[in-house]
């Protein structure tokens, strides 16, 4: 694929836009993706990284990727430019189940550099709002300057038909901070977002999650209508490193999305 663009998100957060070479493989991917699939995003001689597909299903003409440089991999594609040349292997994995979510109001919870694959269901359901009740979207990361698609969050915040909460944590804002400041669960639980008819998809790092999830729980959400990527596992993509595996599951092969009553139902140990 060719770099057509890239950006800034957050310090060490790049977002990569991304389009086909040959029309074959723009044609497959169209047939295939689904929001909440991941691919092996990479450079020829540098190796592969796998994260998800950050652009949602109702935008195929290309490919977003978000990511945080953190190894040879993903440094080499944070310094690629445009006209570049990077490599593509997906999609894979399993996806969030969009059309089960219509009719219904939509909770999005995401902390940090766990917004891009979050990010890929909030489009995909509000290029189609109509089909959606109520959509609440709670967003936290460490400080301000670490929250990632700063302009859409805007615009989300701007959107009469989408309720944003944005917060950071302890210490994290800045003098001109208008929002929240307190962990995601704590302002999750302020929020108290009612469960009734709500689809809640949760994204962020595992504490976050744990936390979370008890939050949720309190608020009255059942685990089966509570949807999570755990793609942060995975390191090959195609269940041969063993890096994944939860019990018997094999994330990247089972997953990377799940109902939190599946979470639970895994060795707890191993999360």
């Amino acid at each position: 694929m060719r770099v057509v663009s890239k950006r800034e998100e957050a310090p060490g957060v790049r977002t990569l836009k991304l389009e086909f070479l040959k029309e074959e493989d723009h044609e497959f991917f169209k047939a295939n993706y689904r929001t909440g699939m991941f691919g092996l995003y990479g450079i020829f001689g540098e190796g592969e990284s796998t994260f998800c597909v950050a652009s949602p299903e109702t935008r195929k003409e290309y490919i977003e990727c978000t990511f945080r440089q953190s190894g040879r991999v993903t440094s080499t594609l944070a310094n690629a430019d445009a006209g570049d040349i990077v490599t593509f292997r997906g999609p894979y994995g399993n996806r969030f189940p969009i059309e089960e979510f219509e009719g219904k109001n939509l909770l999005f919870i995401a902390g940090g550099i766990a917004l891009p694959p979050t990010r890929s269901v909030i489009w995909s359901c509000l290029d189609q709002r109509e089909k959606f009740g109520k959509v609440t979207i709670v967003y936290g990361a460490r400080t301000v300057a670490d929250l990632v698609y700063k302009n859409e969050l805007d615009e989300w915040k701007q959107r009469d038909d989408v309720n944003l909460v944005l917060t950071v944590d302890p210490g994290g804002e800045t003098p001109d901070w208008q929002d929240h400041v307190g962990f995601v669960p704590t302002i999750l639980e302020q929020a108290a977002p009612s469960p009734d008819n709500t689809i809640a998809v949760l994204c962020g790092p595992p504490i976050m999650i744990k936390f979370t999830l008890t939050a949720l729980e309190k608020l009255g959400f059942s685990p089966g209508n509570v949807y999570t990527t755990l793609e942060n596992r995975m390191k090959c993509g195609v269940g041969k490193c063993g890096r994944c595996n939860v019990g018997s599951v094999y994330i990247c092969k089972e997953g990377p999305v799940f109902t939190a009553a599946e979470v639970q139902a895994m060795p707890q140990q191993d999360l």
